[in-house]
């Protein structure tokens, strides 16, 4: 190779190696969009879903009678569990994550990633389901999302999750109920 072919390949590699990046992005998102709209594929046969679209108001004392403690503390009061303390962190089998309070489909078990953090995460959500808003509790804005359905608390959504989203939805494990794709407890 001559020199000017040299210096034409050494100028054309970031070129090759940025449109290498926005296709492995491209089919990284298609990939979530997969995720996304086939996520009943990992539900167990037989298991009826609520849709977000069905909302579920009741009044406090309903809510301590249906939930526990700790699940009342974080969904219906905005608390926190304590990191490592679920073991929702720790589920590896398939199925779907939903909600503790309504029984909504949030996450699947295709969706989570191990973030180290001591809660369950997620990149992405099965779409429609929450509702995002801006809090300032600790001062620095933070992105809360809540289920659509019932208004629980679930958890926070940072920008420092892996591709292809970037983003982390990091859940109180105490918020959520897995149901496993076999249909075993």
């Amino acid at each position: 190779m001559d020199r000017r072919g040299l210096l034409r390949a050494l100028l054309a590699a970031p070129l090759a190696g940025a449109s290498w990046l926005a296709l492995a992005q491209r089919k990284g998102l298609a990939m979530v969009e997969e995720l996304q709209q086939n996520w009943k594929t990992l539900l167990a046969a037989g298991v009826a879903t609520p849709s977000a679209a069905e909302p579920v108001n009741l009044s406090k004392d309903e809510w301590r009678k249906r939930l526990s403690p700790a699940a009342y503390n974080v969904l219906r009061e905005d608390g926190t569990e304590r990191a490592g303390t679920s073991p929702l962190d720790r589920e590896k089998r398939a199925g779907v994550f939903v909600c503790a309070g309504c029984d909504l489909p949030l996450f699947t078990s295709a969706m989570k990633f191990d973030s180290g953090t001591g809660w369950p995460s997620f990149f992405t959500t099965i779409p429609g389901v929450f509702t995002e808003k801006t809090d300032y509790y600790l001062i620095y804005p933070r992105t809360e999302y809540r289920c659509k359905r019932c208004g629980g608390h679930h958890g926070h959504v940072f920008k420092d999750g892996p591709p292809p989203t970037g983003l982390r939805y990091c859940n109180n494990g105490v918020a959520l109920k897995f149901i496993a794709k076999d249909g075993k407890a």
